[in-house]
């Protein structure tokens, strides 16, 4: 590791200073710099905090030059702190490029984690956690927007966006198109601030909702899971032999695709075993 600075990854309250952690603060307040997506907003999370480091501002058109400039300051030996508006730097805001290439560089990177809207949202949604998407902003159009679209049509997981408040309508009838006008979706609002507000119901409702209401404030829109199409036994058994000829045993492909599929695994695995005693 090279000699020098500390670059930390702060996560920051994403409307609540009330959510401010005892590290956080001693971060900002140790810091000698910190690259902000918006100085004027970082000013005032400084302010509840009683830092007073050099600020400097780090945000997607200036990102590339401010790395050689935040990578220079950890070479001098500074604790460099690295923050967003809201939530955790690279997700979905400006950090990536900085943390990657301090790491390349040999430069000790810290996190300083903290709330989060990705996990607030799926908890409030109520549709199962255990696993997610997280797919942030759509694309606003051309093949990879559709792309996109008909991954989201697919997935047997809850799905979280990012919507800014003048796409939510726009985005909401591109989203119904794909997976229909039924499908639970939980829409919520300037989370853990005074305003917070969570909306849950089917798409078509949400996008009558919201288009007679005039969208304010920070959109995180989680879609609920797709239903799960059963295999049938027949493609369940080709999966298995697929799984066989790639050097599974009978028992151990049967097993895999029952636990995978559903399907009953006896029923794979005689299959299997009636192919074995044929060829």
């Amino acid at each position: 590791m090279a000699e020098g600075g500390l670059l930390l990854v702060c996560a920051t309250p994403i409307g609540n200073l009330g959510d401010v952690s005892d590290r956080l603060r001693e971060a900002l307040q140790t810091a000698d710099v910190v690259y902000a997506e918006d100085t004027r907003r970082t000013a005032t999370l400084l302010q509840h905090v009683a830092a007073k480091p050099v600020v400097r501002s780090l945000f997607v058109g200036n990102e590339s030059a401010r790395v050689v400039e935040l990578l220079a300051a950890l070479g001098e030996g500074r604790t460099v702190a690295l923050v967003t508006d809201a939530g955790m730097p690279g997700v979905s805001d400006p950090g990536t490029e900085a943390i990657r290439r301090a790491r390349e560089a040999g430069f000790a990177v810290s996190v300083i984690p903290g709330p989060s809207a990705v996990t607030t949202a799926v908890a409030l949604a109520g549709f199962g956690a255990d696993r997610f998407v997280f797919e942030g902003f759509l694309p606003r159009k051309g093949k990879e927007r559709a792309l996109r679209l008909a991954s989201i049509a697919g997935e047997d997981r809850p799905v979280v966006l990012f919507i800014s408040p003048h796409r939510l309508v726009a985005d909401l009838k591109a989203i119904a198109a794909v997976i229909g006008p039924m499908r639970e979706v939980a829409i919520t609002r300037e989370l853990t601030k005074l305003h917070e507000e969570v909306w849950v119901g089917a798409i078509s409702g949400a996008i009558e909702e919201w288009s007679s209401r005039d969208p304010r404030g920070e959109f995180t829109v989680v879609v609920a899971p797709g239903p799960v199409e059963k295999l049938s036994i027949e493609d369940a058994i080709a999966e298995a032999r697929l799984l066989v000829v790639g050097g599974s045993s009978p028992s151990e492909a049967a097993r895999r695709v029952a636990d995978a599929t559903g399907v009953s695994r006896r029923s794979v695995y005689q299959a299997l075993i009636e192919t074995q005693d044929r060829s």
